[in-house]
């Protein structure tokens, strides 16, 4: 994992189109090609990208220290102007656990196997704990017409970090799989969230978990983004 502390201008051109002003920023580039960039606030990055990713260091005859991110499939890039480093560290992680589910997504997760039906007419549950490049997928299974579908388990408000979890997910079917659906299964999700998942194509349902755990439901950070 390579973490920077840096003033620095970014540029991104993909679907859409950015720029972001000179300003203080922490980026985190993993193993796996994710490439992230943080502000002082908030909790989501500000630009990212997902796994698998070309990561490249370029130096330009003016003397720019330039970080590149590509994405091919489509098409992203993300340009980082380094104007100044304040620190640079690099250090070869060592984490071979996958995060299992426990608790409120799990007994929803349960539930949801025993009755399909709740989630939709006609669903029919095929697999638990997919696992993907991008970690593990709560739920998998066809819906009436045989469409594939993926379904990612919170048990509180959904916010936008699991609406990019699922798309982690979906990116892994993209280039085999032609028919989709994707959907965040919460008794709630937030604005923002939902916005992001309508941009991605993705769907929305909600289930609440089982009534006795209700009573125990508190609240979490990502409830507020």
């Amino acid at each position: 994992m390579i973490i920077i502390l840096a003033e620095c201008h970014v540029e991104y051109e993909g679907r859409a189109r950015s720029k972001l002003e000179p300003g203080d920023r922490l980026i985190l580039i993993k193993k796996d090609g994710t490439f992230t960039i943080h502000q002082e606030l908030n909790l989501d990055p500000v630009n990212w990208q997902a796994p698998g990713c070309k990561n490249y260091v370029e130096l330009t005859d003016k003397g720019e220290l330039i970080l590149n991110s590509k994405k091919t499939k489509p098409k992203e890039e993300i340009r980082v102007y380094l104007d100044e480093v304040y620190t640079a560290t690099y250090y070869n992680c060592i984490d071979t656990k996958n995060l299992e589910i426990r608790g409120y997504e799990k007994h929803m997760v349960d539930l949801a196997w025993e009755k399909p039906d709740l989630l939709e007419k006609g669903f029919t549950p095929t697999r638990r704990e997919y696992q993907t490049d991008n970690g593990f997928i709560d739920l998998m299974g066809k819906d009436k017409n045989n469409t594939l579908m993926i379904l990612e388990f919170k048990s509180r408000k959904a916010g936008t970090n699991a609406v990019k979890q699922l798309k982690g997910y979906v990116d892994c079917f993209n280039e085999s799989q032609e028919d989709l659906r994707a959907a965040i299964v919460a008794p709630d999700i937030t604005d923002n969230a939902m916005e992001l998942l309508e941009e991605y194509e993705m769907e929305f349902i909600s289930m609440d978990p089982p009534l006795d755990l209700l009573k125990q439901k508190t609240s979490t950070l990502d409830s507020f983004f």
